[in-house]
Order: C-alpha cells, then sequence, then structure tokens
C-alpha cells in the first residue's frame, strides 16, 4: 500500500525524534509537527493498522521495518536536498522548508542526479 505525504511525514518524524536514542511518544511526535492530539492519534492509528508503526504498552512508538525503510528514505531526500539549496544560496529556514516539500514528489531518478551532483562537487572541492 503506499504511503501518503503526510503519513510519511509522520515517519520522518518519529525518525528525527528516535535517533537520539529517546523515546518516543505521540505527545513528542505532537509537538515537533504542530498538530492537534486528535489529529497525532488518528494518523499514528492507521500507520499503526497499515504495519508502519507498533506501539507499545507504555506508549512509546517503533517503526517498524516497513516505516523505517520509508523514514530513512524522507531523511535522506531532506538532508540532501537542503544541502542542494542552501549551497545554491537559499538561507537555511528557506531551503529546510523547500526541501521538505520536495522530498515527497521528487523522482528516484532526479533525486540520484541530485546526490551524484553534490557528491561530484564534494570531491572537486576536496582537491
Amino acid at each position: 500500500m503506499a504511503i501518503h505525504e503526510s503519513g510519511q511525514m509522520y515517519l520522518e518524524t518519529i525518525y528525527i525524534l528516535s535517533k537520539s536514542g529517546a523515546r518516543v511518544r505521540a505527545v513528542d511526535v505532537g509537538e515537533r509537527m504542530g498538530f492537534s492530539k486528535p489529529s497525532v492519534s488518528r494518523a499514528l492509528s492507521i500507520l499503526k493498522k497499515d504495519g508502519y508503526v507498533r506501539v507499545e504498552e507504555d506508549g512509546a512508538l517503533t517503526l517498524t521495518e516497513r516505516g523505517l525503510a520509508i523514514a530513512e528514505t524522507m531523511y535522506t531526500r531532506h538532508t540532501v536536498l537542503t544541502q542542494m539549496l542552501t549551497e545554491l544560496g537559499v538561507d537555511e529556514t528557506t531551503a529546510a522548508r523547500d526541501a521538505c516539500r520536495i522530498e515527497h514528489v521528487i523522482s528516484e531518478k532526479t533525486f540520484d542526479a541530485v546526490r551524484q551532483h553534490l557528491s561530484r562537487m564534494a570531491e572537486k572541492r576536496e582537491k
């Protein structure tokens, strides 16, 4: 089943919050995303039903293998696209906001081209 952009954003947020090693709860996700408790609860219920998230007995959220794969993809796209935009001269805040939009619609082919270009540019700078 394909996952919608909003679901991708929730998974990426859980991933980012879990990178610190802390237990992630629905309230943490809501605070980070600026969404209400009912909205977060509904989204997490759908993500759980579709097999992207597990909710432990104590309320901690963990990503399933499927959820982790999507979250890592979105996070990688976000960081690479933010880097590209900042290297083009866009300020960090605008670059991050625009990357968040682009990451959900960019094709894999175009994203790979962007990543390869940035890699070549980094190699040139190192020489």
